[in-house]
C-alpha cells in the first residue's frame, strides 16, 4: 500500500484540526492549514470537501468560518481515514475484506501468495485500525512539548483593525481567548 498526496494531505490535515481542537481552537481556515503544511491551497479545498462528505470534518461558512473535526478524534480510526480516501487496505484483490476480486490463480485456498499477502493486509490494517486521530495528536502534542516547540494553532489570532480613526483592536474571533486557552493552564512557566 502506498499512500497517494490526497491521502497524506487529508491526514496531516486532520492532525492539525486535532491539534486545533486541543488547543481550543474552534475553526481552522483552508488557507492557514495549507499554508502551516505547505500545501496547495485549491487541491486542499477539495480535499476538505471529501473529508466532509465522509462526515470526519464539519464547515462554516462566512467571514469567520473555516473548518474543524465533525466528531471527537477518538473516533476517528486512521483506518477509516485511509479506506476513504484510498480504498481498501489490501495489496491484491483476493485477499480484499471490502473489495474482493477472485485472482487468476487456479487455487486460491493453497496460494501462497495470497497467505503472504493476507498477513501484509492484516499488518496494515492491525495498525491503522488500532490508532485514532486522537493517538497521534496526543503523540505530536507530546513531542512538541517535549522539544520546547510553539504549538500551532495556539498563538494569538490576527487582529482586524477598525476604522483609522479609532486604534481599537479586536481579535478576529471573538469567542477564542488564547490567554484562557489550554497552554495558560497546562504549564505555568510556559508564555506564549
Amino acid at each position: 500500500m502506498k499512500l497517494s498526496k490526497r491521502g497524506e494531505y487529508a491526514l496531516r490535515t486532520l492532525i492539525n484540526l486535532g491539534i486545533a481542537a486541543e488547543v481550543k481552537r474552534s475553526l481552522v481556515q483552508v488557507a492557514e492549514l495549507a499554508e502551516k503544511e505547505r500545501l496547495p491551497s485549491k487541491f486542499l479545498e477539495q480535499i476538505m470537501q471529501d473529508l466532509k462528505e465522509a462526515g470526519f470534518v464539519a464547515s462554516e461558512r462566512g467571514k469567520f468560518g473555516g473548518y474543524r473535526l465533525a466528531q471527537p478524534a477518538a473516533k476517528i480510526s486512521i483506518g477509516a481515514v485511509v479506506r476513504v480516501l484510498e480504498g481498501p487496505l489490501a495489496p491484491i484483490g483476493c485477499v480484499s475484506q471490502t473489495a474482493y476480486e477472485k485472482c487468476t490463480c487456479p487455487d486460491e485456498e493453497h496460494c501462497g501468495l495470497r497467505m503472504l499477502m493476507l498477513d501484509v493486509r492484516n499488518a496494515i490494517a492491525g495498525i491503522l485500525d488500532r490508532y485514532t486521530l486522537a493517538d497521534v495528536v496526543e503523540v505530536t502534542l507530546r513531542k512538541l512539548r517535549r522539544d520546547g516547540l510553539p504549538l500551532p494553532f495556539s498563538a494569538p489570532l490576527r487582529t482586524e483593525r477598525t476604522p483609522r480613526h479609532t486604534a481599537k483592536v479586536r481579535p478576529l474571533h471573538p469567542r477564542l481567548d488564547p490567554v484562557e486557552g489550554l497552554l495558560s493552564n497546562l504549564m505555568p512557566d510556559y508564555t506564549i
